[in-house]
């Protein structure tokens, strides 16, 4: 496996990493139900789950 020559100094491995920054996630709100949910992504509320705004699983209901 190869091995550099000389040893990165601080500096140089720090301006390599400043583009490794951390982001806060974009958030969408959905139009039926109101909640805040990741894009593209599942979401539940109140036991049933949506996507894209529809039901996909309801809740079962509990005699």
């Amino acid at each position: 496996m190869p091995n550099p020559k000389r040893k990165f100094s601080k500096s140089r491995t720090a301006k390599r990493r400043t583009h490794y920054k951390a982001e806060a996630p974009t958030l969408t709100t959905c139009a039926t139900t109101g909640a805040v949910h990741l894009p593209h992504r599942a979401y539940t509320v109140d036991g049933n789950l949506y996507y894209n705004g529809k039901v996909l699983i309801e809740k079962a209901a509990t005699v």
